[in-house]
């Protein structure tokens, strides 16, 4: 079984920065796509971004130059580097990996960004 435990949310001013982490435990097969979704209230969760195993990136549009995603393969990692945060980012952060036939949901981390 799978777990994923992310870390490094919590309350920022606008302009500010902030590093998410997401840890994955367990049978991980080697292809795979690590990446950030997020969740803000009324709305639908959006992916935000997300990475390969082989390295190839891609970010949503609202990201794009502020965020910069990452992973460690030996420690089945990423990260999420958040730079000029905005109240439009407040949300709650989820990690996501996927494999083959399989997908796995960390428990979520509260991003709040304050104006």
């Amino acid at each position: 079984q799978v777990q994923l435990v992310e870390s490094g949310g919590g309350l920022v001013q606008a302009g500010g920065s902030l590093r998410l982490s997401c840890a994955a435990s367990g049978s991980i097969f080697s292809i795979n796509v690590m990446g950030w979704y997020r969740q803000a209230p009324g709305k639908q969760r959006e992916r935000v971004a997300a990475i390969t195993s082989g390295g190839s990136i891609n970010y949503a549009d609202s990201v794009k130059g502020r965020f910069t995603i990452s992973r460690d393969n030996a420690k089945n990692s990423v990260y999420l580097q958040m730079n000029s945060l905005k109240p439009e980012d407040t949300a709650v952060y989820f990690c996501n990996l996927r494999t083959p036939g399989s997908g796995y949901w960390g428990q979520g981390t509260q991003v709040t960004v304050s104006s």
